[in-house]
């Protein structure tokens, strides 16, 4: 899975991505979970380019305290 790379992810998690890649006529959950990561990490990004402006984004969004 991802390249030979191993992630852990939340069971329930997977599986929710498992049934919207299904929906969404993703070849693969691992190019499903790959476009979401593309596209939030694009997001972070262009909200700004510092370590600073990345971390308070990521508070926001939960994935950090």
């Amino acid at each position: 899975m991802f390249g030979g790379n191993k992630v852990k992810i939340d069971k329930s998690v997977l599986e929710r991505c498992r049934k919207c890649a299904e929906v969404a006529g993703y070849a693969s959950v691992e190019e499903f979970i790959e476009h979401v990561l593309e596209k939030e990490l694009k997001g972070i990004e262009e909200a700004g380019t510092s370590d600073e402006a990345i971390t308070e984004s990521l508070k926001g969004l939960g994935y950090i305290s």
